[in-house]
């Protein structure tokens, strides 16, 4: 099983302005609300460019590679290779969304948004350890 740093997952977190549900969660809470934070922001995106509002698009896509930015960074790679593995999906989902952030492509928003749905799924299995 992959190591997250929870100290660099509540960093990250805090900085999407959700204090008081940050302050008293696991670290393992903490990952879900990174995940939910990343797809939200996503499907932000994808209403925003269906709608063809570019400037919503934009931002949102770039809250979702700030979050998925997040994750990545709180990987403990010296776990071994789940963690290295996760920290290279993590690098191919952040281009892919600059790929479809600069070609306005839905498909590989919906793409990157699948990835983070499946991840979440198995986190959402695991058993926090107290």
């Amino acid at each position: 099983m992959a190591s997250y740093n929870p100290q660099e997952a509540l960093k990250q977190y805090r900085q999407l302005g959700i204090e008081s549900e940050v302050n008293t969660a696991s670290s393992h809470r903490l990952i879900q609300m990174l995940f939910e934070g990343a797809i939200s922001k996503l499907a932000a995106a994808q209403g925003a460019l269906d709608r063809g509002d570019l400037a919503t698009k934009g931002e949102a896509l770039s809250r979702a590679i700030s979050i998925i930015a997040g994750l990545r960074s709180s990987l403990d790679l010296s776990t071994g290779e789940i963690a290295e593995n996760l920290d290279r999906l993590y690098e191919y989902m952040n281009i892919r969304l600059l790929e479809a952030s600069a070609q306005k492509d839905s498909q590989k928003i919906a793409e990157v948004s699948q990835l983070l749905k499946t991840l979440k799924s198995g986190w959402d299995e695991i058993t926090p350890v107290h």
